[in-house]
This record gives structure tokens, sequence and C-alpha cells, in this order.
């Protein structure tokens, strides 16, 4: 399983929502529903460009989020790894 390999490279823990339980992904949804402005459903993805993908990336994560205190997860993230991680990015 890969994302234990991440786990001991990092010293972080990664965790997952249980089956058939979507209150456990709230943001995840939200998430899927900010996405869908620039892929809508039915969008041929095998057209996209990297860049176009890399461009709709940044503006998700630099965009403020009240469920983070109108912090944006680039500002999470980066204060989290900063805070609990052993490694540098």
């Amino acid at each position: 399983m890969y994302f234990r390999k991440i786990e001991r490279q990092t010293k972080c823990k990664i965790f997952f929502c249980d089956p058939h339980s979507p209150w456990q992904r709230g943001s995840n949804e939200n998430m899927n529903g900010r996405l869908r402005r620039y892929l809508p459903k039915n969008f041929n993805i095998d057209i996209i460009e990297q860049d176009y993908l890399n461009k709709i990336a940044r503006l998700a994560n630099n965009t403020p989020r009240k469920c983070l205190e109108y912090f944006t997860p680039n500002e999470v993230i980066l204060q989290h790894w900063n805070r609990f991680c052993r490694t540098t990015l």
C-alpha cells in the first residue's frame, strides 16, 4: 500500500473515510462541486492539457475557505507540515 510508504517517509498519519459515510466527506464533496466549474460532467478529460490542470490546482489551493477559518489550503498544509512533520518540503 503506497500510503504506508508516504506515512513512513513523512512521519505523518494518513486517514481514510469509511465507505458509505458521506458525512465524513463533506469538504471533499464541496471540492468536487468547485471542480465542476472547470471540468463539467461528460467533459472529455483526455483532451485537457496538464498546464490547465495545474492552473485549476493552483486556484483551488489558493482560495480561502470558511472551513479553514479563511486560510487557503496551501497555508494550512504548510502550517501543519512545519508543526507536525519531521521532513521538509
